[in-house]
């Protein structure tokens, strides 16, 4: 398939780096030309504008935030007015359910076709074409946009027709994902405190009552104090758990675990974390413990 796509961080960088070792055409743009440098020297096109990156059979938008997603898609030169007919939008960025549902709507307004399809996993998973991909839209919208997700990923899961609900599961997830770093920060600083190893106390966690990748990946990062470089920034992780919130306002759903654990990544980052993990939660913990 020939494919734009749009925002090379850490994630966008390895997924498009899949996507061009599965055959794929690929056009790369990002606001930081420099960054796509190494996909051009694996084969990519580069598209100096955004514009550029929407001609194709799809385009993909793997962006940091709602502002830089909107800045991408509703510009003057943006993703909404450049898109050929049949044009395929693949969000898979991690945004909120409020600019989700504009996205549809603009979409859906003007004829052109829109998935949501955001992600679980970190850049190593990205790397290894290991991402769980939670799509949700049209069917005849999602069909032909599988060959890109199987290169992305280990298993597509499809949640629905109507796309923002991709994003609140994903923002869902994260929300379990930060709830689990919290309780985890708080058992290790509990038995820190009374003299065990950590070390051997990650291992029987993860060999006996919790052996989900959760636990492994993030219980190992707390155990060793292992915060950098942050796979996923703790200001990413506070982000998402506001957006969770948002929802939940929305919905009328109370979720006081997801504010206690937002307060906690907020001190984190207030304390000078921002360029740390958000397993740093664990650091936070055993602070108030005084160790």
């Amino acid at each position: 398939m020939k494919v734009g796509f749009i925002g090379l961080g850490r994630m966008g960088t390895a997924m498009a780096t899949n996507l061009i070792r599965a055959g794929h055409a690929v056009a790369v743009y990002n606001r930081t030309a420099s960054k796509a440098q190494a996909l051009i020297d694996q084969g990519a096109r580069l598209a100096p504008r955004v514009s550029d990156a929407c001609q194709d059979d799809a385009v993909i938008t793997m962006l940091a935030n709602d502002d830089a997603v909107e800045d991408v898609v509703f510009g003057l030169n943006g993703v909404l007015r450049n898109l050929n007919q049949h044009t395929v939008h693949l969000s898979m960025s991690t945004i909120s359910v409020a600019l989700s549902e504009k996205l549809a709507d603009a979409h859906a307004t003007a004829g052109h076709p829109f998935v949501a399809a955001p992600v679980f996993g970190r850049p190593d998973m990205a790397a290894k074409a290991k991402l769980f991909i939670i799509a949700a839209g049209e069917p005849e919208n999602i069909e032909p946009c599988m060959p890109l997700l199987n290169a992305m990923g280990q298993r597509t899961i499809r949640i629905g027709e109507s796309p923002p609900t991709a994003n609140l599961v994903k923002l869902s997830g994260n929300f379990l994902t930060a709830s689990v770093l919290e309780a985890l920060s708080e058992a290790m600083a509990l038995i820190r405190k009374a003299g065990v190893d950590p070390h051997e106390y990650f291992e029987l966690l993860t060999s006996t009552l919790f052996a989900g990748p959760v636990f492994t990946n993030y219980g190992g990062l707390i155990a060793n104090q292992q915060y950098q470089p942050a796979g996923f920034a703790a200001p990413l992780g506070e982000k998402d758990i506001r957006l969770a919130l948002a929802a939940a306002e929305t919905l009328r759903v109370p979720m006081p675990l997801a504010s206690v654990v937002h307060d906690r990544l907020q001190t984190v980052i207030a304390r000078g974390g921002d360029k740390l993990d958000w397993s740093a939660l664990g650091p936070l913990a055993a602070n108030d413990a005084g160790l």
